[in-house]
């Protein structure tokens, strides 16, 4: 037992001598930053690099991805990958977020080309016999031979990245708007050559598919700008698009990295922009809609015979419903979702009695109009007013009645493609009480006006042709007579119908459609204020239905 322990005791002696020490515990080594380590630009031909970008690209394209990203710069790298792969005989690359391939390509070829850009395989070329895939990209050859010069062949690129839902390859703008993202994460690379290849006579062709989108959301074909901004934005300069239900299709005039950009047409920032514009038109109509009443009221102490008819009343009672209509929406808006189920079903209720009444009423004075201007004889009814009140403040009450019963009242939220509440109002809580209701009562009643207005339109420009003859500017009135009818019957409304066909429209009839009652104050005061009375009496189609109006139903 001496021997060993003498042995031991001799050779720590000799490692002393020599001057090596024990080892000690092993130090735990800080791992490498894969992201950081892109910032100082090495060589894309170093493989280290390469799996470099893949760890970073991995990591960043999560949601919440560290701060060391650095997306301009590993945006940047991605964007050389494609160069790296036509400098090196690499074939194919199949990595989870990148599918990638590299084919030598005559520059004489004969045919065009068609590749499927399934996200989940490698690019490849499709023969003809082949049915077409749905992702595919389409590259004619004309391509192909404005490269030839003096080379027989060239290296052709095709790339597809797997973006995630992280902020890699968003850009400034898509990050600024709530609930826009790239289609599927997806975006499809092509490149020939070192080369940029820009203006192409013949147009490549990618088309993407996808599930049906909703009506609030937009498609747009866009490609990387890298001259955008510091890292680079989406842009759509030299792509049109072409939309279909389940796939869309993309023509471009340059080879770049290109997405489909799925947008709400009603995202959070743009419902609060309208809101604002139909608070602040709703505001200056109500201001104007109590100036007509109040200009009413002292025309009918001063004028006798305004005691009597009944357009004026018509006009008032339109426009006390609207007023009333822009309450409502002010106070719907204002207070949201605030309050009881109870108060929030008591607001929806008469949020829709107050439209109800408006496109009742609308709809009245398209028949007032059509008995004065079109039939003109035998309108002489009983208790003509009597009546049309009834059905212009009853009929809206019974349509609420019903609607209530069946507890289609409630909270009602707008939501953009995150799922995520853009607005919240009390409304309808079921779509078809909403169709039913509102959507078809007011498509029976604005069809209904807008035929009337035209048999007028045709009546009023007929007769201003005849008169033209003696008096000049007659065709001037008619048109201004047909403005201020056409604010009566409720044209502004129509331009909901065109809302589909994108943001500008709806901005249009959020802003025409505010100020509807500025447009009737001011057809009531060029019609009835005393101090014009004489001229508009005297001259023009204005006249003409002023009189109609004054003693049809005396």
């Amino acid at each position: 037992m001496e021997t060993p322990r003498g042995l031991w005791a001799l050779l720590l002696l000799l490692l002393a001598a020599n001057g090596v020490k024990p080892t000690s515990a092993p130090r735990t080594e800080v791992p490498r930053d894969p992201c950081k380590s892109l910032l100082s630009k090495p060589d894309v031909s170093d493989h280290y690099y390469l799996n470099d970008i893949a760890r970073c690209f991995t990591e960043c394209r999560q949601v919440g991805s560290s701060d060391s990203c650095a997306l301009g710069n590993l945006e940047s790298n991605l964007l050389h990958y494609e160069s790296y792969l036509v400098e090196n005989s690499m074939g194919t690359v199949d990595r989870p977020f990148v599918k990638s391939l590299v084919q030598n390509i005559s520059t004489d070829t004969s045919e065009d080309m068609l590749f499927s850009l399934k996200p989940s395989q490698i690019p490849r070329q499709v023969m003809k016999d082949e049915n077409k895939p749905p992702d595919r990209v389409w590259l004619p050859k004309s391509l192909f031979g404005s490269l030839q010069g003096n080379r027989p062949t060239v290296r052709l690129a095709i790339t597809i990245l797997d973006i995630g839902s992280g902020n890699i390859f968003k850009g400034p703008r898509l990050l600024q708007e709530e609930g826009g993202s790239v289609l599927n994460n997806h975006v499809v690379g092509l490149s020939v050559g070192q080369a940029p290849v820009t203006g192409l006579s013949e147009p490549l062709e990618i088309t993407f598919s996808h599930q049906r989108h909703s009506a609030n959301m937009t498609l747009t074909c866009v490609f990387w700008d890298v001259t955008k901004g510091p890292t680079g934005d989406w842009a759509s300069r030299g792509c049109s698009t072409q939309l279909g239900a389940e796939q869309t299709v993309c023509h471009c005039d340059h080879l770049t990295f290109f997405a489909l950009l799925l947008r709400p047409t009603l995202d959070r920032a743009t419902v609060t922009v309208l809101t604002r514009i139909s608070q602040a038109g709703c505001g200056v109509s109500m201001i104007f809609l109590t100036f007509a009443i109040i200009l009413y009221i002292a025309l009918r102490l001063s004028l006798r015979r305004f005691k009597s008819e009944d357009a004026p009343k018509i006009h008032v009672s339109l426009s006390s419903s609207l007023f009333l209509l822009n309450l409502a929406f002010l106070v719907s808006v204002g207070s949201g979702s605030q309050g009881t189920s109870t108060a929030c079903w008591a607001r929806g209720a008469v949020f829709h009695y107050c439209l109800l009444c408006t496109f009742t009423w609308m709809g009245l004075e398209a028949l007032h109009l059509y008995l004065l201007s079109i039939r003109v004889f035998n309108t002489y009814f009983s208790h003509y007013f009597l009546k049309l009140s009834l059905a212009g403040w009853g009929l809206p009450a019974l349509m609420v009645i019903g609607t209530g019963i069946a507890k289609s009242y409630g909270l009602y939220a707008i939501r953009d493609q995150e799922n995520r509440i853009s607005l919240e109002l009390c409304w309808f809580q079921k779509e078809s009480a909403l169709y039913a209701t509102v959507h078809g009562y007011f498509f029976i009643t604005f069809l209904f006006g807008a035929v009337v207005l035209a048999l007028v339109a045709w009546k009023v420009f007929t007769l201003s042709s005849v008169a033209a003859n003696k008096e000049r500017g007659q065709n001037w009135k008619a048109v201004l007579t047909m403005l201020g009818l056409s604010s009566l019957v409720g044209m502004t409304w129509g331009l909901a119908i065109l809302t589909p066909l994108g943001l500008s429209t709806i901005y249009i009839f959020a802003f025409f459609n505010s100020l509807q009652g500025v447009f009737i104050f001011c057809w009531f005061t060029i019609l009835y204020f005393p101090s014009l009375s004489s001229t508009s009496s005297s001259s023009g189609t204005t006249a003409r239905l002023d009189q109609v109006h004054s003693t049809s139903h005396q």
